[in-house]
Order: C-alpha cells, then structure tokens, then sequence
C-alpha cells in the first residue's frame, strides 16, 4: 500500500469536540485525508514521531476501507469494546513504535 498523502488542520472545531469527549488536552483525529489538531500545532504534532505514526496508521486504515467504511467500521468498533480496546486504536498505538 503507498503511504497516504494528507493535509494537517490547525485548531480544527472537531478534534476540540473529541479532546473534550476523550476527556483529552490536545487531539489529532484523522478524517478522511485530512488530520485535525487541538491544542497543538502543526510542527509540533509532526516533531512528535510517536503521534504522526499513530495518526499516520489511521490515515492508511481509511485508505484501505474508504471513507465510510471505516468510519461505519471503527464507530461500531467503538461501540462494541470501548475506545482503547477499539482494534483500529491498538493497530495504531501498536504502530507508534514501528520503524
């Protein structure tokens, strides 16, 4: 699969909604093509390798089952085991320290 190519939103409306939901500081949340920061700007959520990696994995996850099918995919995930049991989040943080 080719690395996704993606746009980075600064002080994005949605991930300050998910930063609260999660009960979180700072949030990157990935829609799409697009990754969306709370809290954090641009050159330091990409200085942060462990983060963009993570971020970067949802980026392929929505790549590989398009954008309504992930989202459709990891919601019901969400639904069923929680958040931090969700395997699109363990695929993820499992990725943070891949090299």
């Amino acid at each position: 699969m080719q690395k996704p190519h993606y746009h980075i939103k600064e002080n994005s409306w949605l991930a300050s909604i998910a930063a609260y939901k999660l009960g979180s500081e700072k949030m990157a949340l990935v829609l799409g093509k697009t990754i969306h920061l709370h809290h954090c700007s641009r050159e330091a959520f990409l200085a942060n390798e462990k983060w963009l990696k993570h971020e970067l994995c949802h980026l392929k996850q929505f790549q590989q089952h398009g954008y309504f099918g992930f989202l459709f995919k990891y919601l019901w995930e969400t639904f069923k085991v929680g958040y931090h049991r969700n395997k699109y989040e363990v695929a993820a943080r499992q990725a943070e320290n891949e090299s």
